[in-house]
């Protein structure tokens, strides 16, 4: 039973984890449908909210360009891969989850504002590049299994878009600048956090423990005694004294005994010849009276 309930409160915890892990990328995936619905419904052109690269004007994209995207063709090519990678990222690096998105979010559109070509780049294909490079270089550098599975997961389903980071083999309406600076951003977070988040647990852990408890016991054995508070070596040592001493008592006494009743035995002899001497020196009385004899 104890074992059912251990394993109950582990699958409880664990369903927590992914539930909470998913509210901040389905948070963000609503953002982006409440303004697309909003740029179609109100007929409003949101294309100069994205970086344009060198220019003024595309400063403040460096900011809003992955909240804008052409089309609904294009947010639903974006939505399952940054749903997918947002959550990985916040289930095995909750700790540090918040600032690597925000690092490769603003990493992401500074890079491509320096490196970009004229025109207007949009879209959140930025983020999800820096999240699966992360994603990969992270799982490697902390060589922990469950992260080094996910990098092999990453390069099993996301494998093929390192081809849109090059612009040999992009299309001319992709931004293959984007594309390389979030990969570069997330690729930085990695190793800039490598010594944060999860880590590889230490095989020898559980042996430093046990060691360390083994030498709290010693020291506590070894720990002198309350003055007041006889040990158990002295409760022993002095058992054979109190039993002498108990002997040495009995044996007195029998001592004792024993002259008393030489001294009654040597009192009484005394007094028998005391007696025997006075019935030897007292003179015989004549008998004066004669009794008749009758014939």
């Amino acid at each position: 039973m104890e074992k059912l309930h251990l394993l109950y409160g582990n699958m409880k915890h664990d369903a927590r984890r992914i539930v909470l892990a998913a509210i901040i990328p389905l948070f963000l995936l609503f953002v982006l449908y409440i303004l697309k619905i909003l740029e179609i419904g109100m007929d409003w052109d949101f294309t100069r909210l994205g970086v344009y690269p060198r220019e003024q004007r595309g400063v403040f994209g460096i900011f809003a360009h992955p909240l804008v995207h052409g089309s609904f063709r294009h947010l639903l090519a974006n939505s399952l891969p940054l749903l997918f990678l947002s959550w990985c990222l916040f289930y095995f690096y909750r700790q540090i989850a918040p600032y690597i998105l925000f690092i490769i979010w603003i990493g992401c559109g500074l890079l491509t504002f320096l490196i970009g070509k004229p025109g207007w780049h949009i879209g959140a294909s930025g983020i999800i590049y820096g999240l699966a490079f992360f994603l990969f270089f992270s799982g490697l550098l902390r060589k922990h299994v469950p992260l080094i599975a996910i990098s092999l997961l990453i390069t099993f389903l996301y494998g093929g878009l390192i081809w849109n980071m090059l612009p040999q083999f992009a299309k001319i309406t992709t931004s293959w600048e984007g594309h390389l600076s979030g990969a570069i951003a997330g690729t930085l977070c990695a190793f800039a956090f490598v010594k944060h988040g999860p880590q590889r647990p230490d095989p020898f852990a559980d042996e430093e423990e046990e060691e360390e408890e083994n030498e709290e016991k010693r020291e506590e054995e070894n720990q002198p005694p309350h003055p007041d508070i006889p040990t158990e070596t002295e409760k022993t040592a002095s058992l054979p004294l109190h039993r002498s001493e108990q002997q040495r008592d009995v044996s007195h006494e029998q001592l004792d005994g024993n002259s008393q009743q030489d001294d009654a035995e040597e009192l009484a002899d005394d007094v028998d010849a005391t007696l025997t001497q006075q019935t030897l020196h007292t003179p015989r009385q004549p008998n004066n009276h004669i009794h008749p004899y009758h014939v």
